[in-house]
């Protein structure tokens, strides 16, 4: 009988694996932030440093606040085929703006595409580069005959 178990591959070093998805997460997510401040108009960062540093905010926020806004919000993505995700990323986007001094997002237009292009930007380099290695694997039990309980 096959067993199918899905388990993570990963490349340990000796000190494990650390910090590495974080920090590949976060260049993903600065790729992603620049490529929209460039392309959609009414996201503007002032400084290289405010660009950082609303990557670094995004991020934590998508890491820490994003998964309980989705489950709270699951009926409202489920009618909406997963529209609604888009609009939690661009409340999460404005609340970035909010907390980081020379990083803008003026109206909720330009939040919404600039949502929508880092969630399109980011998804395509995490498929890409693959950040969790998973795989499927297969064991094979011994197949044993069933045991009879009651011979009567």
């Amino acid at each position: 009988m096959r067993v199918f178990q899905l388990s993570h591959s990963r490349h340990n070093g000796p000190g494990g694996e650390g910090l590495r998805p974080l920090v590949t997460r976060a260049l993903i997510m600065g790729l992603a932030v620049f490529l929209a401040v460039t392309i959609v108009p009414g996201i503007e960062s002032e400084t290289l440093g405010a660009g950082m540093a609303a990557v670094l905010v995004l991020t934590l926020l998508n890491t820490l606040i994003r998964p309980l806004l989705y489950l709270l919000a699951l009926p409202l993505i489920v009618v909406s085929l997963g529209l609604f995700m888009v609009v939690i990323n661009a409340l999460l986007l404005q609340v970035t703006a909010a907390l980081v001094k020379g990083f803008t997002v003026t109206g909720f237009g330009a939040s919404f595409w600039g949502a929508l292009v880092i969630s399109l930007v980011s998804s395509l380099l995490n498929m890409l580069l693959v950040v969790e290695h998973s795989r499927v694997e297969t064991s094979h039990r011994p197949h044993r005959p069933p045991t009879i309980i009651n011979p009567d």
